[in-house]
């Protein structure tokens, strides 16, 4: 028994050090990484306008081919690492689940409607766009900035894989409600109100539906015929940059397509980047707040409050894509996401250590 204990101890840890190094070497740089991709698009839309025109041919309806399969790759590893089994021990205190789901998919979703709402109630895209983020909870760098900032690791692995599937269920209900029913009640007329739940629900089946499925027949085809320490140790670090490197080539791909954007980058980069902003911080010390005083120790505290505050930005550009358009004003949004989460999110990761010390360090 011990020896196990051990083996998944270490195993845990190979797991941990090497999701450091990917924030170190490719994820402490996004931010980076995406600026470089939006000019390189532009790029090629200036200087090689026939590509561009292909790519824009290789399309039917708003579905670029190109733009699917990157799509969907992107998707694929951040389900793949969701393990599923660690969702029955969150049920052992359902007070704190509890707490954890409303925030996440009750106030979330209403705070980033109630933040597009006030920020960019002139630009119906962004403001869609940024609904379409705070409707998808994170489910990939979350476990990245829980280990750095020391949270419970099973418990963040738990809400993953509950959020995980809830995205599956209730994704294309949440958008259809915050997209088309809740504007109007606000007095906001969205040029796209006559949306169908049903077209939304076909972008979520393709670009959520077919990387959840291909993740979980991985997840237990590959541990089933190699073993958990292979799939930790070889598939997981195999397969974790292509989220990264699908996300720029979607990015080049839009940019490509529309070089005139160059214009109104800067500005537009910043009106999309202050609610983000906002959102993440009143998402992670309300969070916190409400955890800590629930009598949660500072692990739990920490794993809640980061998967409350992040978001799935790869499944809000895959949407935004398969429904507006490669174009769109709010696949744009979607970009913007990443590139603000990163230092935003490193930033709370230290506000996390002061909480710990001021709150739990006497405990």
């Amino acid at each position: 028994m011990d020896k196990t204990i051990q083996h998944h101890a270490a195993l845990l840890e190979v797991v941990v050090v090497n999701m450091k190094k990917q924030l170190k070497f490719l994820d402490r740089f996004l931010t980076l990484w995406i600026f470089l991709a939006m000019f390189a698009g532009i790029g090629i839309g200036y200087l090689f306008p026939a590509i561009s025109s292909r790519i824009e041919s290789l399309s039917t309806g708003s579905t670029n081919t190109p733009m699917a399969i990157g799509l969907i790759l992107m998707m694929y590893p951040p389900l793949a690492k969701v393990n599923f089994a660690k969702i029955p021990a969150l049920f052992k205190n359902t007070k704190l689940l509890s707490l954890s789901l409303f925030i996440t998919w009750v106030i979330g979703p209403f705070l980033m409607f109630c933040l597009a709402l006030i920020f960019l109630k002139d630009h119906p895209d962004y403001m869609s766009g940024l609904i379409l983020i705070g409707i998808a909870p994170c489910i990939a760098m979350v476990i990245v900035w829980n280990e750095l900032a020391e949270g419970n690791r099973e418990y963040t692995a738990g809400l993953v894989g509950i959020n995980s599937i809830l995205q599956v269920l209730f994704f294309s209900a949440y958008a259809y409600f915050y997209l088309v029913i809740m504007p109007p009640l606000f007095g906001i007329t969205l040029p796209y109100s006559e949306i169908a739940m049903s077209d939304i629900a076909k972008t979520v089946g393709i670009y959520l539906g077919i990387p959840f499925l291909a993740g979980v027949i991985s997840r237990y085809a590959l541990i089933k015929y190699k073993g958990e320490d292979w799939y930790n140790r070889k598939y997981i670090p195999l397969i974790s940059p292509i989220t990264l490197i699908a996300l720029l080539f979607t990015i080049v791909l839009m940019f490509s397509m529309k070089g005139q954007m160059i214009v109104t980058i800067p500005g537009d980069v910043l009106l999309i980047a202050i609610p983000l902003v906002i959102f993440f911080a009143i998402m992670f010390i309300g969070t916190f707040y409400l955890v800590r005083k629930s009598g949660a120790a500072y692990p739990e505290s920490a794993a809640i409050s980061f998967t409350a505050s992040g978001n799935n930005f790869e499944l809000a550009i895959a949407v935004s894509i398969g429904i507006f358009g490669i174009n769109s004003g709010q696949a744009f949004a979607g970009v913007i996401g990443p590139l603000v989460e990163v230092p935003a999110l490193i930033a709370l990761v230290n506000l996390a250590f002061y909480y710990r010390k001021k709150y739990y360090s006497k405990k």
